[in-house]
């Protein structure tokens, strides 16, 4: 008795992500990997600023 179905599953040629439509009219969630990288970028500034002070400081103590 032949199947009804194939038993391959057919290959679907456009692969759509399921993401939710975007929300019109209110402000966008802020995402955690957004707050991670803002916080990194400060932390990395401030110890830039702290190292120019120190060679700043340092360098004018020697002379």
């Amino acid at each position: 008795m032949p199947r009804a179905l194939p038993a391959r599953r057919l290959p679907r040629h456009h692969l759509v992500l399921h993401r939710p439509p975007p929300r019109r009219g209110g402000p966008q969630p802020v995402r955690t990997s957004d707050l991670v990288l803002a916080l990194l970028g400060v932390v990395l500034l401030g110890g830039f600023a702290l190292l120019a002070a120190y060679a700043l400081t340092s360098g004018m103590l020697v002379h």
